[in-house]
């Protein structure tokens, strides 16, 4: 019995022992989980703070990026626009060397051409004098052959007389025979002589025609060549206006070309400048794990908008020429503009005096209008006050006849009621006597206007509310008219106000009752 209360008791006493162990177990998990929590909230600050910088960082190498693409898109807009104005340059440099050579050949030629037409004036000159002193020989040869033809026509008389004294006496021709042989021998001489002579003349005279052509000819020649020679100084004129043009586009191109070469440089130290911001920028990104190929993806991703930047820059140049060249068109434009301009002012000036004559006259047909409206009107209403005298539940407010709904409809009802009957076809008969008075040119209705109070339906009916029940009053009375009493509808208006036209307010009874009514007023469409 002993032995086994002392075993129970070992048994017992073990339990306190588990539960510390425990006890001390879970105070260790405990303060292990602690520990690990608040190193998760350290690592967790820690991480932020790092994403935070990296963002920083990723944010100022984009815009160093963006910077440095803007950079590199000026430097090489400017680059080639320093090309193309060298290319430009060296184009009119070209030009203008070959028009200096062009220049400088015509002016040979026309030097050249000047001297032949120097030379040929002087041969000309000669040619000149020599067929003056052919004529001076003709002359003298002329003068010489009538000499001879006189001593001719001398000697023809002698033989004449010669003969005549032989004829005379014949007795003496023997002993005369040899004289007269030796007269006739003389004369055969002078015969050949002036022969001979006349042949000197026609060759004189052959000469000096062959001359004289050969003078026409090189007049002739020395006028062609006095027009090449004109002909010569308008091109050499032109030419050097083309040159005198071509220099100055060549000065202009080397002012833009200096401009371009120094705002190149500038762009070009800017961009070195950046370039060095970019490389410390990069520097320090460097330390940052995994972040060279986000940032070789932007870089590529920048050199294709730049490439794209170009394109549109390139497209935005070419608008630029031609919005240039439309201003250009423009400005020319802008006389004639002013002057048509002036005109439409003009016509805008006529047509607005034209605008207010016609709307005055307008004006005073449409006051005639309404006065003859207002007389009818004022007729309508007397013939309607001599009908409706007397009857209850009828009153005439201002331009309107209000009837009350007790006496046209029943409660919540949009039938008329046969009181209501009779009072519209007083109303309508008065109606159609006055309608055939009225001209013609008068567009006049009668609107029939259906009011309610404002006691809400309960829209279990065959209304959802005041508005379906006051339009219906008013159409069923439009209808009677048209249906019933032949009215003509071309000349009637149904309306429904619902309680929102109210003649009295509150929420009294003899409110209410004044508010649920049928207007009916004469009135133009």
């Amino acid at each position: 019995m002993a032995l086994v209360r002392r075993n129970g008791r070992r048994e017992t006493n073990i339990w306190p022992g588990f539960v510390d162990a425990m006890t001390a177990l879970l105070l260790v998990l405990m303060f292990v989980l602690t520990i690990f929590m608040v190193i998760q909230s350290v690592l967790r600050e820690t991480i932020s703070t790092q994403d935070t910088e990296l963002d920083s960082l990723t944010g100022q190498l984009a815009d160093l990026a963006d910077a440095l693409g803007l950079e590199r898109q000026k430097t090489s807009d400017l680059t080639a626009a320093v090309d193309a104005a060298r290319a430009e340059g060296e184009r009119q440099a070209a030009t203008i060397a070959t028009l200096t050579a062009t220049l400088s050949a015509r002016e040979g030629e026309l030097s050249a051409a000047q001297g032949r037409i120097a030379s040929f004036e002087e041969q000309v000159a000669t040619l000149l004098s020599e067929r003056d002193r052919a004529r001076g020989e003709a002359e003298r040869l002329s003068a010489s052959v009538e000499e001879l033809e006189a001593a001719r026509a001398a000697l023809i008389s002698d033989q004449e007389a010669v003969q005549l004294a032989l004829a005379q006496a014949r007795s003496e021709i023997d002993a005369q025979a040899e004289a007269a042989r030796l007269a006739a021998a003389r004369r055969e001489a002078l015969d050949a002589l002036v022969a001979d002579l006349r042949g000197q003349i026609a060759e004189s005279e052959k000469k000096l025609s062959d001359e004289e052509a050969a003078r026409l000819a090189d007049a002739a020649a020395a006028e062609a060549l006095r027009a090449r020679l004109r002909a010569s100084e308008t091109e050499l004129t032109a030419m050097t206006l083309a040159l005198e043009e071509q220099r100055k586009r060549a000065e202009e191109t080397l002012t833009l070309l200096a401009a371009a070469r120094t705002d190149a440089a500038r762009a070009a130290t800017e961009a070195e400048e950046r370039a060095a911001a970019l490389a410390a920028a990069r520097e320090v990104l460097a330390s940052r794990e995994g972040e060279g190929a986000e940032a070789a993806r932007r870089v590529a991703l920048l050199n294709e908008q730049v490439a794209a930047l170009r394109a549109q820059l390139g497209s935005l140049q070419g608008l630029l020429d031609a919005a240039q060249e439309r201003d250009e068109e423009n400005r020319v434009q802008l006389q004639s503009l002013g002057t048509q301009l002036n005109s439409a002012l003009a016509q805008v000036a006529a047509e607005q005096k034209r605008r207010a004559e016609l709307e005055e006259a307008e004006r005073l047909r449409l006051e005639a209008r309404n006065k003859d409206l207002e007389r009818f009107r004022s007729e309508f209403f007397g013939q309607l006050r001599q009908v409706l005298a007397g009857r209850e539940g009828v009153r005439i407010v201002g331009d309107r006849f209000v009837f009350s709904s007790e006496v046209l409809f029943e409660p919540g009802s949009a039938q008329l009621a046969s009181e209501g009957r009779t009072q519209i076809s007083g109303v309508t008969r008065t109606l159609s006597e006055i309608r055939e008075q009225i001209p013609e040119g008068i567009d006049w209705i009668i609107r029939v206007d259906g009011h309610t109070d404002d006691v809400p339906l309960s829209g279990f009916g065959a209304f959802r509310d005041n508005w379906e029940l006051s339009s219906a009053r008013a159409l069923s009375v439009v209808r009677y008219m048209q249906q019933t009493l032949g009215f003509p509808p071309s000349r009637l208006a149904a309306t429904g106000f619902g309680e929102y036209r109210p003649v009295v307010e509150g929420s009294s009874p003899e409110a209410r009752a004044q508010n649920r009514r049928i207007e009916l007023k004469l009135t133009e469409r």
